[in-house]
């Protein structure tokens, strides 16, 4: 039963990232943070933007690494060396920051365990597909080199690496969204501090 719900999660990431983007949007439409024009209120939208840029850097610097090998070849080294998992850890570093942007804790908790119930059990899946294609390479990366958190001691880099330049490029657009995000939240603050949109709910 469980095995099959991740399959089912798994398959259809893409549609659930997207359900879960406009949810957001309508959680932001309507709410606003008890900690509006506090001290604690800019600490948490700093923090925010802190983690969105990390992840923006992280993403591109995964997709340089996989442009043109994706599928072809199993990659273990500059941030694949230091997590299997690299653009996931990242994306999770995003998903927290736009959380935190809306300086309220509970959104960037919640985005944080939204994460974890909808992107483990793609990892999991994708995992066992690297294993049945890669084997015993795949078994002896997973033994040097963690699943999610990165282990800073392990990195490696080579001199010199070839990239793909339009599949890299066709990666840039997908860490665009992190923005769109931080410049909505800051656009419906704007509206409800000058009353044209009045929030429903007060989180902290």
């Amino acid at each position: 039963m469980l095995d099959r719900l991740e399959k089912q999660i798994s398959s259809h990431r893409g549609l659930i990232s997207r359900l879960l983007g406009i949810t957001f949007l309508l959680a932001v439409l309507i709410m606003e943070s008890t900690h509006e024009g506090s001290p604690l209120s800019a600490v948490l939208f700093v923090i925010g933007l802190v983690l969105v840029g990390a992840a923006m850097v992280g993403r591109l610097w995964c997709s340089l690494y996989i442009s043109g090998y994706k599928g072809s070849g199993l990659v273990t080294t500059g941030p694949y060396s230091l997590t299997r998992n690299p653009l996931y850890f990242f994306s999770s570093l995003g998903f927290i920051g736009v959380g935190l942007a809306t300086e309220t804790v509970t959104l960037g908790l919640t985005l944080a365990l939204v994460f974890l119930l909808v992107y483990l059990p793609t990892i999991k899946r994708e995992e066992e597909q690297l294993r049945s294609k890669f084997g015993t390479v795949f078994d002896a990366y997973c033994a040097c080199t963690p699943r999610f958190l990165p282990n800073l001691s392990k990195f490696t880099e080579p001199a010199s690496y070839v990239v793909n330049p339009r599949m890299y490029r066709s990666s840039l657009g997908e860490v665009i969204w992190f923005v769109g995000f931080i410049g909505i939240i800051k656009i419906v603050q704007m509206l409800h501090e000058h009353q044209i949109l009045t929030p429903l709910v007060w989180l902290p």
